[in-house]
């Protein structure tokens, strides 16, 4: 049976089939965040962790890197 992919994306299916590479965004433990790549003709799967700090954008915190590995 056919299950339609979860993912809904922001801007609807036209902003969808324009945009070459999708990315999705959550957030994991404590101040960090997960950026995952999940369609691409050109990169793999992957995912990547980050932080959103009073500085900008930047690594997790050991703090909560060691959250994320419990």
């Amino acid at each position: 049976m056919f299950n339609p992919d979860p993912k809904k994306p922001i801007g609807g299916n036209i902003i969808a089939h324009a945009s070459t590479t999708r990315i999705s965004l959550k957030k994991g433990r404590g101040e960090t965040r997960i950026a995952k790549i999940y369609d691409s003709p050109c990169l793999p799967e992957s995912d990547c962790l980050f932080a959103i700090n009073e500085d900008g954008i930047g690594d997790p915190s050991p703090k909560d890197m060691e959250k994320m590995n419990q």
